[in-house]
């Protein structure tokens, strides 16, 4: 019974290997002739990822579906683009790194960063190697009294290489290009300054880092920007500036939100990214800097980056808003002093004062030292302030939002922020983004301005009463000073710490 079974088998299998040659011989014939009389020839049997011969198959394929990908069946697992061999020739998950050293607390650019059901996977031999956890992130919960920020296994995990396998599984999708992941809540996001200033500006401050060592000269635009704990919305600010500024600064990038994560979550394998950069407000404010200046991208200061190493953004912001030719067709003959004026917000100047700081103003522009530009941007189209912002070389503000704007300005020798605070207030929001702008910045209290040189800075921070207030008093003659000395110095060089 055995012996009449194999020999049926055998001759089943016999004409089934007869039936496929024959189907060989026959499409190699009409390929032939089709090649002879000059038709396409449509056979690709002689690509790698067609099989060949098929055994399991009581037919070919049309040839017609043939140009399609085919998902070949095999034994063994197929090598996939993030994988390596070790010495031994066994496959493992390529590692996770920091490439170029682009980490400082809360801002970390990583290469095969790994995500399973929500938590992060740094696959790492060594794990003294990287950062520590509570350097890259922390948990994900608003900045308040008595909050508890530390990281946990929830939120990341480093595990060995040769438990990677066990933990992320065999299947795994890779997001290609680099994904800017902000690991926080809405609680900063929703304005324009923490938006911009803090998180944005951080975020390409470190990136930037990475052309220091020379391998690359052009850093590849992000795809996409990642919130994971964003359902509706709500990292948009209130004036409604930032939303549009990102379409122009990386027009090509995705704004993922919470369904986004969820999705990758609810996939049930792994995912790694190709690059992620890293964002955490709280694991940010734990650089010494942040005890110090308090500010999110305090830290940041301390990494290195190329001179103007922001032209990128702006000139993105530039083309997308204004146009080709759009900054250059309406520069100014002359240095331009815009004056942000905040006389319709709550924190504004004494009216007396405002007034005469718009006459001092308006003198030098009639002495010819400067063209002079009053500017209430809540009644300006974001194009207008941004074409606007483009041309200026200083600009005045009270302590607000609409210095952020500065983030447009171009870096020159002369280009500068004067921010006016209350008398003996000062904090270092602007200061910071001036520094990073190569914007020279002075604080004016009154009559009295204090500017810092580089590498010296202000000694703490300090609100006595009336910082928020609507009577803020300053001397415009004081100011008109600042701009005439400032626009008669010799042009050298601004270095931006």
């Amino acid at each position: 019974m055995i012996k009449r079974y194999l020999i049926c088998c055998s001759a089943r299998r016999a004409l089934m290997l007869g039936l496929v040659a024959a189907a060989l011989t026959t499409l190699a014939l009409v390929a032939y002739l089709r090649s002879e009389s000059g038709l396409p020839v449509r056979l690709r049997l002689s690509e790698p990822d067609i099989p060949h011969p098929i055994p399991h198959s009581p037919s070919l394929p049309d040839p017609d579906s043939l140009s399609q990908p085919f998902a070949q069946e095999s034994d063994s697992p197929q090598p996939q683009p993030w994988s390596q061999e070790d010495d031994a020739g066994l496959r493992v998950l390529q590692h996770t790194k920091v490439p170029g050293g682009a980490h400082i607390h809360g801002f970390t650019v990583l290469d095969k960063l790994y995500l399973r059901n929500g938590t992060f996977y740094v696959v790492t031999p060594d794990r003294a190697s990287l950062p520590p956890r509570n350097r890259l992130l922390s948990r994900p919960v608003e900045r308040e009294g008595g909050a508890k920020y530390e990281p946990s296994d929830e939120h990341l995990q480093y595990i060995h290489p040769d438990e990677a396998a066990d933990v992320l599984g065999e299947c795994i999708t890779q997001v290609d290009g680099l994904s800017v992941i902000v690991y926080d809540p809405a609680q900063f996001m929703k304005h324009f300054y923490h938006w911009f200033g803090e998180i944005i500006l951080g975020a390409w401050r470190v990136y930037s880092h990475i052309l220091l060592d020379g391998e690359i000269t052009v850093l590849p635009l992000p795809r996409r920007f990642i919130l994971p704990f964003i359902t509706n919305e709500e990292w948009r600010d209130k004036a409604g500036v930032d939303g549009p500024l990102m379409r122009a600064a990386f027009p090509d990038a995705a704004i993922e939100q919470a369904p986004y994560w969820n999705d990758l979550a609810k996939l049930g394998t792994t995912v790694v990214f190709e690059r992620v950069l890293l964002v955490s407000r709280s694991s940010a404010h734990t650089h010494p800097f942040g005890s110090k200046w308090f500010k999110m991208i305090a830290g940041t200061m301390e990494l290195p980056a190329p001179p103007d190493f922001w032209a990128p953004v702006r000139e993105s912001v530039w083309q997308n808003i204004l146009g080709p030719g759009g900054v250059s067709q309406a520069a100014a003959r002359r240095p331009l002093v815009t004056y942000v004026s905040r006389q319709a917000s709550g924190r504004r100047l004494v009216a007396e004062d405002h007034d005469a700081l718009v006459e001092a103003l308006s003198e030098l522009e009639a002495d010819g030292v400067c063209d002079f530009k009053l500017a209430a941007f809540e009644r300006m189209s974001l194009r207008e302030q941004v074409g606007l912002v483009a041309r200026t070389t200083i600009m005045v503000g009270v302590h607000g939002n609409g210095l952020t704007h500065q983030l447009w300005m171009p870096s020159s020798p002369l280009s500068t922020t004067i921010e006016i605070f209350v008398p003996k207030g000062y904090v270092f929001d602007y200061e910071l983004l001036a520094r990073n702008m190569g914007h020279r910045h002075y604080a004016v209290w009154n009559d009295t301005f204090l500017t810092y040189e580089p590498g010296t800075y202000h000694e703490g921070v300090q609100y006595p009463n009336g910082f928020h207030g609507q009577m803020i008093p300053v001397h415009g003659p004081t100011i008109a000073e600042i701009i005439r000395r400032r626009l008669d110095e010799p042009p050298v060089t601004q270095v931006t710490l």
